[in-house]
């Protein structure tokens, strides 16, 4: 059996869609990867592809032009993606965040107007909540946006925006009033918009090709039209849609892991010392044998909060339980891979190098993993 994954899942369909998305990620994403990170290049032909074959709008209905999956195979397909590309594994998650921000809380005449673009294949999203001084503390916003006639003025600085200046549309948060808790409100801001520009790219430890900015508004118009369900509701908003974009990431770290496991057992079985394989030693058996753990729990825990989530039942801390296990071990196991490749792996020839430096951020993002810790905790106490 080595590393195959052996997946349960619920109709023929969803096997279908699987195989698919194993075979783009296997035949057309896979042989691209290595250059376009070392190039740190935008990935645009590859979420063309995957918009064509409608795997960039999978949770969604099908009236809006999405797939109509439930969430633990939408999630399947990103850990598909991720385990070849896990950039694109990232920009497909904050995309899906993206819509689920609209499908989840627009007006009826909102998501009519813009649900069927987001999810037509053809447009990219991304998610702006973070800036300088506002990580984890949400309530620490300051970009403003002032209501003018039909119009809000914006302006401020999102950081930290993946897929900035390369989406066809953002997600903004921003403050309406003071209010620490309810002076929050949300906006579809498409691409283009007068007064939106963006800062370089950033220099990241990995990654490379999910391109992240600075997103600055200098007094920004933005029709009234395009704000997100009721004035003020910004911050619940926001909480709700990142219980989704926890599990996307999770599913993108459990892709990442199992690509690193992959990779050491195949090296394992080729490379010899002292006259045999090293994957004949006890030692390099043990040592494996705790990564593939590592996988196995983590691709379990987000499915458990995905299936609670498909059958309408609370799932914030799952959701969270599911980041911290699949960021931290997707941390742990891509560390042991660079030790199986020993030398090796710590040089570029070797893609578990890369995939220890795309690790990483998976622990910081969405939720550094000491939140996690903090929502799991109040949580348990409430």
């Amino acid at each position: 059996m080595g590393t195959q994954v052996e997946r349960l899942l619920p109709s023929e369909e969803s096997e279908e869609l699987l195989g698919l998305a194993r075979e783009i990620a296997t035949k057309e994403l896979a042989p691209q990867v290595a250059e376009a990170e070392e190039r740190a290049e935008f990935p645009e032909e590859a979420y063309r592809l995957l918009g064509r074959t409608g795997l960039l709008s999978l949770p969604f209905p099908e009236e809006y032009g999405g797939g109509a999956q439930p969430y633990e195979v939408y999630l399947q397909v990103i850990e598909e993606i991720a385990t070849a590309w896990p950039s694109v594994g990232v920009g497909t998650s904050v995309h899906s965040l993206t819509a689920t921000v609209v499908w989840a809380n627009g007006s009826q005449e909102l998501k009519d107007t813009w649900l069927p673009r987001m999810l037509g294949g053809d447009w990219l999203g991304a998610y702006c909540l973070s800036e300088p001084q506002a990580g984890s503390d949400v309530s620490g916003i300051r970009t403003a946006a002032r209501r003018d006639g039909d119009e809000y003025a914006v302006s401020g600085t999102k950081q930290w925006i993946s897929n900035g200046s390369c989406a066809d549309y953002y997600i903004l948060f921003a403050r309406t009033s003071e209010d620490p808790k309810r002076g929050l409100s949300a906006f579809v801001v498409p691409d283009g918009t007068e007064g939106m520009s963006f800062g370089a790219p950033e220099k990241k430890m990995g990654l490379a090709c999910d391109v992240t900015t600075q997103v600055l508004f200098d007094d920004a118009r933005v029709s009234a039209a395009q704000l997100i369900g009721e004035e003020g509701r910004g911050m619940p908003v926001a909480l709700s849609a990142l219980d989704a974009g926890r599990l996307g990431i999770a599913a993108v770290a459990t892709g990442i892991a199992q690509a690193a496991l992959a990779h050491a057992v195949e090296y394992a079985g080729e490379r010899e010392q002292f006259g045999q394989p090293i994957g004949r030693f006890q030692g390099m058996q043990f040592l494996l044998a705790d990564m593939a753990t590592e996988v196995e729990r983590a691709r379990a825990t987000y499915l458990h909060a995905a299936r609670l989530k498909d059958a309408g039942k609370p799932y914030g801390r799952q959701a969270s339980i599911a980041k911290l296990t699949a960021t931290d071990a997707a941390m742990r196991v891509t560390t042991d891979a660079v030790q199986v490749l020993a030398g090796n792996g710590y040089t570029r020839e070797y893609p578990v190098e890369r995939l220890f430096r795309d690790a990483k951020v998976t622990q910081i993002f969405e939720g550094t993993n000491q939140i996690q810790r903090m929502v799991v905790g109040r949580d348990l106490l409430s």
